[in-house]
């Protein structure tokens, strides 16, 4: 079922028949005319009852003895079909803030996650007539999705630069988590305006464990850059002795210089200089 207009026809100008036919109904009695009287006050009655007043940003959906007859979307006072019962809807841009999940990430790492949902109805029959509860779908809708695209990420990693993560990429993260939902809730004529994380991190029981964990990998990183940078600092200086001072080491002197750069370089205290003297 797909939203269609109903026919509906500007109020006022029905309100103003309906006084006139109710003046008419007055003085036709005055002068004991009353089948007729009787017959303008039914008329009158019957379109007071199509009267409908809809506020800006909102819908009124017709239905007539159980039977959709469409929405008026147009804001202001209105006519429609007689006898009909018109249910509102908001079309306001409206915020789900979903609970704190606990989940497990693609490595199983238990993590705690929450996101903002932006959404407005689009499709009014919809959203009506197509779900039981179209609110109460948007939100079991929404923690499923980020309960599911939680799962497809890892929290952190600092082995794969190009992977994506739940910590390092929240903007793709959560057009991810966008259009999950938007599939989860295009039965509902309902469109997803914008997703956010807005609660990310570990669990609380591994959270210490984790933190030492991510400590760990960072030094070991650090570690691996700067003997990479000391090796090619020492390739450098036995290649620049050679070719500019034009001195000849043995492989045992090579050493020494090598040893001794190496532990200037990487040690993580300052290096005490030793001079060796004599043969």
């Amino acid at each position: 079922m797909n939203e269609q207009r109903v026919a509906h026809i500007n109020g006022y100008l029905g309100l103003l028949i309906t006084l006139c036919l109710l003046a008419g109904a007055t003085w036709l009695g005055l002068h004991d005319h009353y089948v007729v009287t009787t017959t303008l006050v039914v008329i009158a009655a019957i379109l007071l009852s199509s009267l409908t007043i809809v506020n800006p940003n909102e819908g009124k959906v017709v239905t007539f003895f159980g039977s959709y007859l469409g929405t008026i979307r147009d804001s202001g006072l209105f006519m429609t079909v007689p006898f009909t019962y018109k249910q509102t809807i908001s079309l306001r841009v409206r915020n789900f803030n979903s609970q704190i999940l606990k989940v497990n990430d693609s490595q199983g790492n238990p993590v705690e996650i929450a996101a903002v949902i932006v959404f407005n109805v689009i499709d009014t029959a919809q959203a009506l007539f197509s779900v039981d509860d179209y609110e109460a779908f948007v939100e079991i809708q929404s923690e499923a999705a980020i309960r599911h695209v939680a799962s497809e990420y890892p929290y952190d990693t600092l082995d794969d630069d190009d992977q994506l993560t739940l910590r390092g990429n929240p903007t793709e993260v959560s057009a991810r988590l966008a259009q999950e939902v938007q599939e989860r809730l295009q039965v509902a004529g309902v469109k997803i305006i914008e997703t956010r994380l807005t609660h990310l991190a570990y669990a609380t029981e591994i959270a210490s464990a984790m933190l030492q964990k991510q400590q760990s990998a960072a030094i070991l990183a650090a570690r691996k850059t700067i003997v990479d940078g000391a090796v090619s600092i020492t390739n450098d200086a036995l290649n620049r002795l050679a070719s500019d001072t034009g001195l000849t080491l043995t492989e045992q002197q090579k050493i020494d210089v090598i040893n001794n750069i190496m532990v200037a370089i990487i040690s993580d205290r300052g290096a005490q200089p030793v001079l060796k003297v004599g043969k």
